[in-house]
């Protein structure tokens, strides 16, 4: 997400809405062939602000209320982590990716549902309840110097200690071999126990790979290998980009961790202003990495550091004249395809799916259009706000679409001009210019005035990296979560869950036993519902039409959510 540079400077939604609600819960889209999401949800209430508010773990699990039928193939667990803690003593933390990480447990069993959270014991959470105070700097607070300590140690010690790295472990859990972790985007990642929300111990990926972190969203192939993406020191002492792979489940029991292997470099277009990196796509073949022209300015990051109290957020710059460039590599073996692949400048956080078909790799990905820094519009402040202020601010944010892009494998400098893409079922475009680098146009498949569809999850066991119809995702509404969505990216045909004053979640796809068709499944998602006599719940809807299937309720809140899984 935010935080894989802090290694190396160590190392040196926007229609008005009435008070009014179709009470149908299933809302088809009014215009499917734009893809055009139709928004009901209903701000009457300022229900959205409790999602954003400290909430307390939990002693033990709690009973849920159920309504409807708990699907007999769900005998797992729903885990899911976002920020728990808002602020510390009397210091508030600022910034959207700043509270402390909160891991969520919802447990099938007997068709019952049980619900459990627990603070993940970091160091940063850990020193910050010892002490009180914000102790370790995150995305958009910065920790003050203890009070208690003289100007001379502080000054001494903070000299020689150099930045100290965040292990807020608030983004997102996947597996590695038969272990599970907590990650951000830093070098650290944090082990769980997942039957009881333990924390077991922080690994730091430096001392296993040339790596100054990695990011939360990993690919996770079919054998459990686990490859991921991050920055790096490249050759000519200028900052690269290293995809990691890690091993499956080893047959002598060992850690996969301490066999991780860079599988390839990819160079950065700036010496040392990297692109920020959220995600990444994977075919069957190949990687492919988007470098978009939102910039961290490391030099600028370390006098600001060492001149004044100051954030990462500060650090963050945009050039505009660089566009958007799209590095391919090659999986087995891993080789960097030198060509030049360039678009329009967009920000990006979330590829939905990257897929090859007859010479040609299809990325499909949620953007937003233009170079500036979406997370700029993610302060705390800015979410809590009044409605008005909340639609105000939105509306100067760049505008989310969803793309697809096609990228040619085979390309040669006599065909500059013309348009290199052939398939027949997308208007995206890829034209060679003189000197030879190609211009890359997208197809949009669904845009709506400050609707985004984020948080994109696919069936994702059987169509990664395949030619795929279905995506679903988090409707943010001016950026508040109000909605379900599903997406047909071959007839932009679109599909919506929400109820008023509800605030899902991202949903995770579950697929149902002897599928035949993609989507037979389960779409599962947290559900904040502020007014209600039970707060929070978990929501089981029916992939094909978003239909619910069932909920199982429970007597507290619950906060926001950023990723998560399911767990068999």
């Amino acid at each position: 997400m935010f935080y894989w540079f802090y290694s190396f400077i160590s190392s040196l939604l926007a229609v008005d809405k009435k008070c009014v609600y179709d009470k149908s819960r299933v809302q088809p889209s009014c215009s499917p062939s734009l893809g055009t999401l139709t928004c009901l949800s209903v701000y009457c209430s300022a229900g959205y602000k409790k999602i954003f508010e400290t909430c307390e773990e939990l002693s033990e699990p709690l009973p849920t209320t159920i309504t409807g039928r708990i699907p007999s193939f769900l005998k797992g667990s729903l885990l899911r982590l976002g920020p728990g803690l808002f602020e510390v003593g009397d210091e508030p933390f600022y910034h959207l990716f700043d509270g402390q990480a909160l891991m969520h447990k919802f447990d099938f069993k007997n068709g019952q549902v049980t619900y459990y959270r627990k603070f993940v014991r970091t160091d940063a959470y850990v020193r910050a309840i010892t002490e009180k105070r914000v102790v370790i700097t995150e995305f958009g607070t910065f920790a003050y110097p203890d009070p208690c300590k003289n100007i001379f140690s502080r000054l001494f010690f903070s000299y020689f200690k150099g930045v100290e790295v965040t292990d807020n472990c608030l983004v997102n859990v996947y597996p590695v071999g038969e272990d599970y972790y907590a990650v951000t985007e830093t070098n650290y990642i944090t082990k769980v126990n997942t039957d009881t929300l333990e924390t077991l111990k922080k690994v730091d990926m430096c001392n296993y790979v040339n790596i100054n972190g990695v990011t939360a969203h990993p690919h996770i192939e079919r054998d459990g290998t686990v490859f991921n993406i991050g920055n790096c020191m490249g050759k000519g002492a200028t900052l690269a980009y290293n995809i990691v792979r890690t091993p499956p489940t080893q047959k002598d029991k060992s850690d996969p961790i301490e066999k991780s292997k860079v599988v390839v470099q990819i160079p950065s277009a700036e010496r040392f202003k990297p692109s920020y990196v959220h995600s990444f796509g994977m075919s069957d073949n190949h990687f492919v990495f988007v470098e978009t022209p939102v910039k961290i300015n490391l030099l600028k990051f370390l006098s600001a550091w060492s001149i004044r109290g100051s954030n990462y957020m500060d650090c963050f710059e945009s050039n505009e004249s660089q566009g958007t460039l799209f590095h391919l590599a090659r999986k087995d073996p891993g080789e960097y395809i030198d060509h030049k692949y360039k678009g329009a400048p967009i920000g990006m956080f979330h590829h939905i799916n990257t897929y090859e078909d007859g010479g040609f790799i299809v990325v499909d990905l949620c953007a937003w259009k233009g170079f500036e820094f979406v997370y700029n519009y993610l302060w705390l402040a800015n979410l809590r706000a009044n409605w008005d202020e909340v639609k105000k601010a939105a509306m100067m944010a760049p505008q989310p679409e969803v793309r697809r892009y096609v990228i040619p494998l085979d390309v040669h400098k006599e065909e500059q001009g013309k348009n290199l893409v052939s398939l027949p079922y997308t208007t995206a475009t890829a034209v060679m210019h003189a000197d030879g680098m190609i211009w890359l146009e997208p197809e949009v498949l669904f845009s709506g005035p400050r609707q985004a569809f984020e948080f994109p999850q696919i069936n994702y066991a059987r169509y990664a990296g395949k030619n795929y119809t279905y995506t679903y995702g988090l409707g943010l509404n001016h950026f508040i979560p109000d909605r379900i969505c599903k997406l047909n990216v071959k007839t932009k045909e679109t599909w919506v869950w929400q109820e008023p004053d509800s605030y899902p979640s991202e949903p995770l796809f579950v697929q149902t036993p002897d599928a035949i068709d993609e989507d037979d499944g389960v779409l599962l998602t947290i559900v904040a519902a502020p007014g209600s006599q039970r707060p929070g719940y978990l929501l089981i809807l029916n992939a094909k039409d978003l239909s619910e299937v069932a909920r199982a309720e429970v007597e507290c809140s619950i906060p926001v959510t950023f990723h998560g899984m399911y767990k068999p």
